[in-house]
């Protein structure tokens, strides 16, 4: 079974691919293939996914291939091998495609529909081969792997190679890696695999480049400075908001302010029957209003009904009082941010009478953005809401990480850098251009725009990129060599030729699709007719076109596949799947001289075309490309702890001298003669209530001690309040910075010097910004990032390690335990400069260690010229995840 997938990929390609076979082991279906090639040429990606499996029972059983695909990614083929001969998918429009469908259900054939399945969740694949080609004329500056599956052991079977403009990522494991344990040798390892990229820019009108008659140019200027903005916030704070959404939307939203620049004005609307505002106009970004929004935020709660209308007319009534009263920046923008989860059911409740209302009153003034929380919500609504007013409408799923999913779409519209941005081309040079005006350009986004041109093209062609920025008229130029640009194309082997054609094709498709929204009924016979014509001609299923796969006389069955649409209950990709009957002892897929062995085997070939992610007239930079394979994950049962058994806090070496106290009060101690209790063992005697012992608490950082190979240092700042400079070391490029409040930090900061990458963590979540772009992880999910010069690891006890070669290991934790709050840990402290500072860098830097008499458990830490006595004594050990281990060190109190 092989799956096509022709992208674009300037921010995300993730391609999750999957072999769905119900309890496929049991059923004797055996995957034993599974391959993804990706050939990414300027942004633009070719995936192939083929997977081949076995039926190895007697008798007929029902295997399911299922595809998640990006929501804008296109499908362009979809095919069976069946004993050598492949039977491919052909595009059909709908109408067409059902009544084949049909027809082959009425005959009494064996017949399948390919859809959206929802929220299934496919067994354990095999894990695939990976081979990834990127090539970029404009040169490749940033390559990352990200994944959240590969262990140390596994990142062997991954290899990364990269030159100027070409990169090439493989990744081959064996069946024993792909195993979780040898004990589990019929459960894959699952994941997600993301190749993260960027390339060269200029401060000029961007690349123009050239294949086979067409361009494209991707416009994406250096060195703008970020526009004041003006921003409403409306919040839905209905009924059906209760519980973890409005939980998580006022955690999200604490965050968002945090965010807010001091140039930026601001307010919020929360509303539920009826609309309130937070203040009466937009206020400044200041430290105080936005410490006091954040205090307003955080008491929000859940009741009533939906007033949408309402609550935007007020919106747009707070930024026109604020734009009259001359209270706005000039040359500022203006943004409404609308976050709803249901349909309206208070006041005007009709959503085209609404959309109009809104459009009427914003009249072109502001874009809105619509975030549609859930699938209680109508996204058609609220999609036309959006792109009538120039903004964009996104879904936010109901995850555990809903509020990071609100927080990364603030970041895409928080730094506004150019509006009214036009692209300009000589008339007699290009035809058949795409999209040439845009409201907005952000930071960390990407325009484009494709063309033909016309006859035998010009020698050279040129553009002008005109945009406005705090009032100001910016052009920019730049010009491209023709020939030279279609000879870049003509040479390398290992991509996917006249990709350029298809990617205008795809572009002209989804920005066809985008007016349908909002086009008048007289408009829209054109404008479908006009992007059917394209689907079909270019073999993309969109939501006008099906693809139907029939199988020969006697085997009959046809397969339909359809681009799902955004109100189906789907999640962030869109599920293709197909359901086979596998005949035993007939070969399926069997190519050539491939050996039949054990059953029948089938190959199906399928490919999905042109993803370009949802863009705010624009696309982030980033561009990732990968596969997630979903497994069935097993259940951890039990407390291994189990009742009635004694608690052991820790092991008593077996050379030391103990005594055993008699048990008058019903327990046990095993107790050191003289000084510090090493160990106590305790259970409780029959028909007694034993005392529950102290927990151990963790410290708030782990530290090697200098001189010192047996026992570590534990750090506890108890007088240290706001503000921490725990660590600095400018020769490793390294700062870590913390906010201590009350007895645990609130957040940790890590920021390298090179590569450019800052790491923030609070209790809640990891945030991770390197270059324009910032991505949000969750503690304990799986995390394995490799980058020039550093590599990040989580697995899934939450401990993340930052590591780089010949440099300082740092580890962070969001510790669940005893004195829950986060922790952090330092490794290979040997490779400090004599340049280290900090709370923490200062045990690095001339100390002089003094330990008084073992049996006393004291010493004392002479750090410049400043005596801390140290305290021998127990401590949770969290350097390997928790639960955490006894250990015995020397404790300090900063």
């Amino acid at each position: 079974m092989k799956t096509r997938t022709c992208s674009l990929l300037p921010v995300l390609l993730v391609l999750l691919a999957a072999l769905q076979a119900a309890s496929a082991q049991k059923n004797g279906i055996d995957i034993y293939s599974l391959t993804v090639d990706s050939k990414v040429s300027s942004r633009f990606a070719h995936t192939v996914i083929t997977s081949r499996v076995v039926n190895k029972a007697d008798t007929v059983q029902e295997a399911t291939f299922q595809m998640e695909l990006p929501k804008r990614a296109f499908i362009t083929n979809f095919s069976m091998t069946i004993d050598g001969v492949t039977y491919p998918g052909n595009i059909k429009d709908k109408a067409a495609a059902q009544e084949q469908y049909s027809a082959a259900v009425s005959r009494g054939q064996s017949a399948g529909l390919v859809k959206s399945p929802g929220h299934e969740d496919p067994a354990a694949p095999a894990l695939p081969q990976m081979d990834i080609h990127i090539f970029e004329p404009q040169g490749i500056r940033l390559l990352e792997t990200e994944s959240t599956f590969l262990t140390n052991e596994l990142a062997e079977a991954l290899t990364t190679t990269q030159s100027d403009t070409k990169a090439h990522i493989l990744f081959k494991p064996t069946l024993a890696q792909q195993q979780k344990s040898p004990e589990q040798q019929e459960t894959a390892l699952d994941g997600s695999f993301i190749v993260h990229y960027d390339v060269n820019r200029t401060l000029s009108g961007g690349s123009i480049q050239v294949e086979n008659g067409y361009f494209v140019h991707y416009f994406a200027p250096e060195g703008l400075t970020a526009m004041a903005k003006n921003v409403v916030f409306v919040i839905d704070k209905s009924g059906s908001m209760s519980g973890r959404k409005i939980q998580q939307t006022r955690e999200a939203l604490v965050k968002i302010l945090d965010d807010l620049r001091p140039q930026d004005q601001f307010n919020l609307i929360v509303f539920s029957s009826e609309a309130s505002p937070w203040r009466p106009l937009l206020v400044p970004a200041s430290a105080e209003n936005v410490d006091e929004a954040k205090r307003y935020a955080a008491g929000i709660q859940a009741h009533g009904g939906t007033n949408i209308n309402g609550a935007m007319m007020m919106a747009v009534e707070l930024l026109d009082s604020s734009n009259q009263k001359e209270q706005l920046p000039a040359g500022s923008v203006s943004l409404i941010i609308l976050l709803t989860d249901g349909d309206p059911t208070v006041g005007e409740t009709n959503p085209s009478k609404i959309q109009e209302n809104v459009r009427e009153a914003v009249g072109g003034q502001y874009s809105l953005f619509c975030l549609g929380f859930g699938f209680d919500v109508s996204y058609s609504f609220l999609e036309k809401l959006a792109l009538d007013n120039g903004g964009l409408v996104r879904r936010i799923y109901q995850d555990s990480d809903s509020a990071l999913q609100l927080q990364d779409f603030y970041q895409e519209v928080a730094n506004p850098l150019l509006t009214s941005v036009a692209f300009e081309y000589p008339g007699s040079a290009v035809e058949m251009v795409t999209r040439e005006n845009f409201r907005l350009f952000f930071k960390g986004s990407e325009m484009v725009v494709a063309g033909k041109l016309r006859g035998q093209g010009p020698a050279v062609l040129s553009a002008q990129v005109t945009g406005r920025v705090h009032k100001q008229n910016f052009t920019f130029q730049t010009e491209s060599n023709v020939a030279q640009e279609e000879e870049t194309f003509r040479g390398p082997k290992y991509i996917f030729h006249s990709f350029m054609e298809r990617l205008w094709a795809y572009l002209t498709i989804q920005q066809l699709l985008e007016d349908l929204v909002s086009a008048s009924d007289a408009e829209r016979p054109a404008l479908e007719q006009k992007a059917l014509n394209l689907s079909l001609h270019y073999s993309f299923v969109t939501p006008l076109t099906s693809m139907v796969v029939t199988k020969p006389e006697g085997q009959e069955q046809s397969q339909v596949a359809e681009k799902p649409k955004e109100d189906e209950d789907n999640r962030h990709m869109h599920h293709f799947y197909s359901r086979l009957h596998l005949v035993p002892g007939s070969a399926l897929g069997a190519g050539p001289g491939q050996a039949q062995r054990g059953g029948s085997r089938f190959r199906v070939k399928g490919s999905a075309g042109g993803h370009y992610p949802e863009t705010l007239s624009a696309v982030r930079t980033r561009k990732k490309v990968g596969w997630r394979v979903f497994a069935g994950l097993p259940t951890m049962s039990g407390d291994p702890r189990l009742p009635g058994a004694a608690v052991v806090l820790a092991a008593e070496p077996p050379d030391m001298d103990t005594l055993r106290v008699p048990d008058y009060f019903g327990l046990s101690s095993l107790i050191k003669p003289s000084g510090l209790p090493r160990s106590v063992s305790v259970s409780a005697s029959p028909g007694a209530e034993a005392p529950t012992p102290a927990p151990l608490q963790a410290p708030d950082a782990i530290l090697p001690l200098p001189g010192q190979s047996v026992h570590p240092l534990c750090v506890d700042l108890k007088h240290a309040q706001g503000p921490v400079h725990l660590l600095s070391d400018p020769d490793q490029g390294l700062e870590v910075t913390g906010q201590f409040e009350k007895t645990h930090f609130s957040w940790i900061e890590v920021t390298f010097k090179n590569p450019k990458v800052c790491v923030h963590v609070s209790p809640e979540h990891v945030m991770v910004t390197r270059d324009q772009g910032s991505s949000a992880h969750q503690w304990k999910k799986t995390l394995f990032t490799t980058m020039p010069g550093l590599k990040m690891t989580m697995d899934r006890t939450g401990l993340l390690l930052l590591t780089s070669p010949n440099k300082v290991t740092l580890g962070l934790m969001s510790w669940e335990g005893p004195g829950a709050g986060l922790r952090l840990l330092l490794r290979d402290t040997d490779r400090f400069s004599s340049h280290v500072s900090g709370t923490l860098g200062q045990f690095y830097q001339n100390v002089l260690w003094k330990p008084e008499a073992a049996e006393d458990g004291k010493g004392t830490l002479t750090v410049q010229g400043t005596d801390h006595p140290a305290t021998r004594e127990l401590k949770l050990d969290y350097q390997q995840g928790p639960p955490g281990a006894e250990m015995s060190c020397w404790s300090v109190v900063l």
